[in-house]
């Protein structure tokens, strides 16, 4: 098999200040590449301004222009390498297969990252969470569970559960820069920091369940989607628009969106497409300085054919148009004297999700000066779709602080990118 090149990737700094960075990728074609690149670009911090893309069924041509948002700066050649791991082989292109419609049999699956348990303990203080949080994106370290908990003297024991992008956490050398990176954020008040792998009882814990209490399954997934959406409600202005046609082209259906912007939305729309099985070979997305989105898109189905029956045609259309319209599920519940966030993450039916939502949760609250008692990650089966519901038990003085609209507002704009 080969291997990606240097050439597969290149990354085109701005010109002149304000204008966007160009990222060109010229590498064989999957299904669901698209889905890929822009999950990486996602984590790292950037939002897609425009974006070309076209296929012959083997070999693409993609371009995507992106701007650094919320004063993150950019590792570009980290993200080069990311993006590289991303591509197919270049054998992929050799004539032994044609990706867009290979067999089942010839696709490999991927292998899930070791899972490790990360467990400290240290004072609480405001905005700890998210400090922690962004020690380890900045590390790469992915987490895959949490389980906060504050003592009444005003301790915190933190156990996250992370996975390691870069496969070394093994080593004495990796969990030693971890624990010393977090010692530097927390300060002398950090004890005890261990990374551990995970024993085989806690994997099979970090597993999709299909038991979530109803009252929370109620309280996040009460709003469906509909022509008329509650007055105040932040999705509530430039409702999504999908449709798709048949007749501009011989073998392809174009599909076009209409709507709001919002950071991570051509990432959504891809992992839409691929969990569809639905391959792209032209399209073309543009944001304007409005906030609004146009995207066309003209795809096939991994056979070959065009999207031609009308029950998949609005099974799609209703995907993406709730993907625009309320791509994670967020709400505020009261529990007694306490108050509780929960935001649901939809997952991929690779394993994958929206990579950096715990980060804009935790980014936002400390921005709202809330303090975190409690906060836990899981995977729960919801229907026909995996979530991955965050829940966050407020500190007795967050009334203090914001109400319960106001966090809504906070949480939401932070996850979607909104001023």
């Amino acid at each position: 098999m080969g291997v990606p090149s240097d050439d597969e990737v290149v990354i085109q700094a701005p010109d002149m200040a304000g204008k966007p960075s160009v990222i060109t990728i010229s590498c064989p074609d999957k299904t669901g590449l698209g889905c890929d690149l822009c999950r990486a670009i996602l984590f790292f911090g950037l939002s897609i301004l425009r974006g070309d893309v076209s296929t012959d069924g083997k070999w693409c041509y993609i371009v995507f222009w992106v701007e650094e948002i919320g004063g993150r700066p950019t590792r570009w050649g980290l993200l080069k390498k990311r993006l590289l791991a991303a591509c197919p082989a270049v054998a992929a292109a050799s004539g032994l297969y044609n990706c867009c419609y290979r067999p089942q049999e010839l696709m490999v699956e991927e292998q899930p990252p070791q899972v490790f348990l990360l467990k400290f303990s240290c004072n609480d203080r405001m905005g700890l969470l998210h400090d922690v949080t962004q020690v380890l994106c900045e590390l790469e370290l992915t987490i895959r569970r949490v389980k906060v908990s504050t003592t009444p003297d005003g301790r915190v024991m933190d156990l996250f559960f992370i996975s390691d992008t870069r496969q070394l956490l093994h080593t004495k050398r990796r969990k030693e820069e971890a624990c010393e990176k977090l010692r530097a954020v927390l300060g002398d008040s950090m004890t005890n920091c261990e990374i551990e792998p995970a024993n085989a009882q806690i994997i099979v814990c970090l597993q999709a369940s299909p038991f979530l209490p109803p009252a929370i399954t109620e309280e996040l997934f009460n709003l469906q989607l509909s022509e008329e959406l509650p007055v105040g409600s932040p999705f509530s202005s430039n409702n999504p628009s999908v449709t798709m046609d048949n007749s501009l082209s011989p073998s392809h259906t174009l599909i076009q969106i209409l709507g709001r912007d919002h950071k991570g939305l051509l990432y959504d729309v891809m992992r839409t497409l691929k969990d569809y099985n639905v391959q792209i070979c032209y399209g073309r997305f543009h944001s304007s300085q409005d906030g609004r989105c146009e995207i066309d898109l003209f795809v096939m189905q991994m056979d070959g054919k065009k999207i031609i029956d009308q029950g998949k045609q609005r099974a799609l259309c209703s995907h993406l148009r709730m993907e625009l319209f309320r791509p994670l599920q967020v709400t505020v519940v009261s529990r007694g004297p306490d108050m509780e966030l929960l935001v649901a993450n939809p997952i991929e039916l690779s394993g994958k999700g929206r990579p950096l939502v715990f980060y804009d949760i935790t980014l936002a609250l400390k921005m709202l000066q809330i303090r975190i008692f409690l906060a836990e990650i899981g995977r729960h089966v919801i229907g026909d779709r995996e979530w991955e519901v965050y829940r966050f038990l407020f500190c007795d003085d967050f009334k203090l602080c914001a109400s319960q609209n106001k966090i809504i507002e906070g949480v939401t704009k932070m996850l979607m990118g909104w001023e």
